[in-house]
């Protein structure tokens, strides 16, 4: 992969022609050192040309990380990959100005809400705890579902983002445990997942799934769809 730091130019990085799966550690790794650094960026992706799911959700949650963060001149390749799994890069501004202008509204804000995050992949667990600290929410992680229902046992939580197919405990375990515990009835469960068959999102209903959502997550639909389900 191309050296992403020797592409930086003030405030604007220059995307790499590949983003595959062993360029996303160092495209997160980039991101969060310029993101940190300054509070604008401008994503240069003209020439990418090959783009994978990983990447994607992490620019998506740079998106949606400041409103300084924008990107430019995208490629073809660049925008028929976003295009195709029905995700928006132009929304990520306009939802954090608005949540921006709720929050200066409120004179004493509540206590944010926590959620725990249980997947066993650590990319999608930084995409999420990145969005979830963005949106102004408490982070919890684990690594898998028994991980999962351990961190249950010892912390309160509002909610639970869950994927499916985990080691040790998959998901449909982990949202049974839930419910057969008096604490957890009523939590709201959200399944993250890239499953997308009826049959499976059926099971998770019926085990007792808040709700269904298939990666790779918009940032601003998963934060809408958190409001609704824990107001």
């Amino acid at each position: 992969m191309n050296d992403m730091t020797g592409s930086a130019i003030d405030d604007r990085l220059i995307l790499p022609p590949v983003l595959d799966m062993s360029a996303a550690p160092e495209l997160l790794t980039n991101l969060r050192r310029r993101l940190a650094a300054a509070a604008a960026l401008r994503i240069d992706a003209s020439g990418v040309e090959t783009i994978t799911l990983a990447c994607m959700q992490i620019i998506l949650a740079a998106l949606n990380s400041g409103p300084g963060v924008r990107v430019e001149h995208p490629s073809a390749a660049f925008t028929s990959a976003f295009e195709e799994l029905g995700l928006s890069l132009g929304r990520a501004e306009g939802a954090l100005s608005q949540a921006e202008d709720s929050k200066s509204a409120s004179e004493e804000p509540a206590m944010p809400k926590r959620i725990l995050t249980i997947d066993d992949s650590k990319t999608i667990r930084d995409m999420l705890r990145l969005t979830l600290l963005d949106a102004g929410f408490e982070v919890l992680q684990a690594v898998d579902g028994q991980d999962g229902v351990e961190t249950l046992a010892k912390e309160p939580v509002d909610l639970v983002i869950t994927d499916i197919n985990m080691p040790k405990m998959d998901g449909y375990g982990v949202i049974r445990h839930m419910r057969a515990n008096a604490a957890h009835k009523s939590t709201p469960i959200l399944v993250l997942t890239t499953e997308s068959e009826v049959e499976k999102r059926n099971l998770a209903r019926e085990a007792g799934a808040t709700g269904w959502m298939v990666k790779p997550f918009d940032p601003d639909r998963l934060i809408e769809t958190i409001h609704k389900v824990s107001p």
